[in-house]
């Protein structure tokens, strides 16, 4: 028993030398290639063998051809480690490289294919996320171009429908100035209506600005659904008068939830505004609020003949107008990208689809506890 503890106690001392040895050279190429650092781990291993063997051998004192023998036995095990280490480290340094053109190519803005062949685990591990990780970057950058042509659209729409009536004020002024004006009084109803106009499109432009920031600050308090929903009929009333329009809330459940009043009563406005200005006359504009799975879902539902199906997931860009039969004569394509954005910082969503000779809003927010 003591014969085998001696040996062991050498064998590990023998070892240990070289182990210590190794780690100290590898250490040194930490920073060189994998092929390097293979070959530096084999011969580590084989050192650390081999010292122990002959650390043995002598201790055992073996004849100096049988310790010969040993030696070159554990001299050739060595040669072939290191040639197979060497050769696996220039196999998987050939694949790094051929993984580190790919990410290369994609990093420059083009997508990323996985290079061809085998490879050890790790590596298509990491194929697979920089693959996974091309195409979030390639969809994010579609809606990047998606969102730019939607500013360069808006700042287009936006001049056009501040020049019209800067314009008109302009002559208008003009004539009242010089004493052409037949009827100043309504040169002067006209001249406020415009006024008002700007300043209502201003006022969408700043709003739109806050949530684009993130600086659109809410201020929620516990309130039912049935009297945000009055607020807001209440408030469209007279318009929907104007357009000869039928307003309908007789399903709206007496839900509490937990929102800015000032704020989710300009959606439902927006909403109802939008719906009635694309109704024609005697026709019906109705809201409803319902409790839906853990939710509160708000409606309203237009006649306005339905949306092109190409269109339906650009209807809360900013900008978007769509077709000339829902353009508004004085909108600037903003009030439903505002609705959209109040409505997601209330972490509720904005949905809309068609329906039999319309199409119909969706505001879904979370219930209160």
């Amino acid at each position: 028993m003591t014969d085998i503890l001696l040996i062991a106690l050498f064998a590990l001392g023998g070892a240990a030398c070289a182990g210590a040895l190794g780690a100290g050279v590898l250490r040194l190429v930490r920073h060189r290639s994998v092929a390097v650092s293979l070959t530096v781990i084999a011969a580590v291993t084989v050192t650390a063998m081999l010292a122990g063997t002959l650390a043995v051998a002598q201790a055992m004192f073996l004849s100096p051809h049988d310790l010969g023998v040993v030696t070159l036995v554990a001299a050739m095990a060595a040669v072939v480690s290191l040639v197979t280490a060497l050769l696996l480290g220039r196999w998987v340094v050939a694949r790094s490289r051929e993984l580190f053109l790919a990410a290369r190519d994609f990093g420059d803005g083009g997508s990323f294919a996985a290079p061809p062949g085998q490879t050890t685990a790790e590596l298509d591990a990491l194929s697979r996320e920089l693959a996974a990780t091309s195409a979030k970057l390639a969809a994010s950058r579609e809606r990047e171009r998606a969102l730019e042509a939607s500013r360069r659209e808006l700042v287009a729409w936006i001049s056009h429908d501040l020049r019209t009536p800067l314009a008109g004020l302009r002559a208008m002024s003009e004539a009242l100035e010089d004493g052409m004006a037949a009827d100043p009084a309504r040169y002067h109803r006209q001249i406020r209506t415009e006024v008002e106009r700007m300043n209502s499109m201003v006022g969408d432009l700043f709003e739109l600005s806050r949530i684009h920031a993130g600086a659109l600050s809410l201020v929620p308090s516990r309130m039912s659904v049935y009297d945000l929903v009055g607020d807001a009929l209440s408030g469209v009333d007279p318009l929907a008068r104007e357009h000869g329009v039928r307003l309908v809330g007789d399903t709206v459940e007496r839900v509490p939830v937990e929102v800015d009043g000032k704020e989710m009563t300009r959606v439902l406005a927006n909403l109802l505004i939008n719906a009635i200005r694309h109704t024609p006359a005697d026709g019906t504009v109705a809201i409803a609020a319902e409790q839906r799975a853990g939710a509160v879902v708000l409606s309203v539902t237009d006649g306005c003949g339905g949306i092109a199906a190409e269109d339906l997931a650009r209807v809360f860009d900013t900008g978007w107008r769509g077709t000339t039969a829902r353009t508004p004569p004085a909108g600037a394509g903003l009030g439903l990208a505002i609705v959209r954005g109040i409505v997601e910082a209330h972490s509720g969503r904005a949905t809309v689809h068609n329906v039999p000779g319309g199409c119909r809003f969706e505001v879904t927010l979370p219930l209160t506890a």
